[in-house]
């Protein structure tokens, strides 16, 4: 059964959900390295062909909680997976059961597509929410290493290869 509080991001949300991603980033000490703007997770939402998809929750018409998501594919499962992004519910709503229906939503979105897998990444420190997972039935990982280029190291492999 569907959360009524969950509903795919309209355009109209954009600019809550970048609020959103400037308190997840807060959260995760890290918030000057989150330069999203309005403009960039419209278009990123909402062109043509769009490679990100979005969920909220929303309480008395606002907007507290996100899930943004990817197609990820499995060479091993021969089929498309959903890479969540983020996942944030504001502090004063935890405990009502949106996160769990924003990672409702996008399993639904797995099985009613046919895909393999549903994955995400959280920071080694943020025990609540590694519990909150566990809870779901998600298992960790630990034998994966995320790597990343980012700024220079990026820009220099790409440029000269």
């Amino acid at each position: 059964m569907t959360d009524p509080r969950v509903r795919r991001i309209r355009e109209d949300d954009v600019p809550a959900a970048v609020r959103l991603a400037e308190e997840l980033a807060e959260y995760e000490r890290a918030r000057a390295e989150c330069h999203l703007t309005v403009e960039q997770l419209h278009d990123a939402l909402f062109r043509p062909s769009p490679a990100l998809f979005g969920h909220v929750a929303e309480v008395d018409g606002q907007v507290v909680g996100m899930a943004l998501w990817f197609l990820n594919f499995s060479t091993w499962r021969g089929t498309h997976g959903i890479y969540l992004e983020d996942l944030y519910v504001r502090p004063d709503q935890r405990g009502s059961g949106l996160g769990r229906a924003l990672l409702q939503a996008l399993a639904q979105e797995c099985v009613a597509r046919g895909y393999a897998r549903l994955e995400w990444s959280v920071l080694d420190w943020n025990s609540p929410a590694i519990g909150f997972y566990k809870s779901l039935g998600a298992i960790p990982m630990d034998e994966w290493t995320v790597f990343r280029l980012t700024d220079d190291s990026l820009t220099r492999l790409g440029r000269d290869g």
